[in-house]
Order: C-alpha cells, then structure tokens, then sequence
C-alpha cells in the first residue's frame, strides 16, 4: 500500500522558512513525480511545485518560484518542500502527491495523496 506521510509544518513568521518532509512508502518510486499542492481555506487546491524522481527536473508555480524548492533524498524515498521568505498568503495546507513520469500540474494527474500539514504564516 503507497503511502504518503507529511511533515514540518507550523507557525512561522513573515520572512521566515521552513522544511516541509514527505516520506514515501510502499513502492519504488523512480518513475514518479511528486509534487506540492496547498490549499488555503475557502480556496481551490493549487500546485505549488514539482519534482520528477528520474532526472530531478523540478518546476514551480509562479507564485513561489524563487522562493521554495524541492529537494529530495533518493536513499530515503523523501522530498521536501524548502519553503524561504515567507509570506502571509503562503498560509495554507501542504499537500505532498505522487503521480505518473508524466504528471503536471494539474490534481488530477495524482493517485496518491497524503494527510497534509498545516503551514501558518503570522503577519
């Protein structure tokens, strides 16, 4: 059974940073993508960003480009959400999903999904 298990969220205040983790399990995951949504509330889900497990080529939303990356750690099955310079419409929850090589931006391209984790940014 694929899971997909978030962590690293919290408080944090305008300007600052934090590490999103989202641990992968129960497959191999090198042909994949695995990518970043958030939703904030009364708001749409949205792409945030995304990786593609063979190569690494990532691409970002407008929105955050410039200011987060996607990392990841091949030999534990993980990537992460470095999220810099924060803002308050940043506030959110983060998604991590994992979807075909061919996967976009787009929510339906993704099978699996984690619980998401909470990210508040204070003003």
């Amino acid at each position: 059974q694929v899971q997909l298990v978030e962590s690293g969220g919290g408080l944090v205040q305008t300007g600052g940073s934090l590490r999103l983790s989202c641990a992968a399990s129960g497959r191999t995951f090198s042909d994949y993508t695995m990518a970043w949504f958030r939703q904030a509330p009364g708001k749409e889900r949205e792409f945030v960003g995304a990786i593609r497990w063979s190569g690494g080529w990532t691409w970002y939303a407008d929105s955050v480009k410039g200011r987060f990356t996607i990392p990841r750690d091949n030999a534990e099955n993980t990537v992460f959400l470095q999220m810099n310079s924060l803002k308050p419409e940043d506030t959110a929850v983060y998604f991590c999903a994992a979807g075909s090589q061919y996967a976009g931006p787009s929510l339906r391209d993704y099978v699996y999904w984690g619980q998401g984790t909470q990210v508040t940014v204070s003003s």
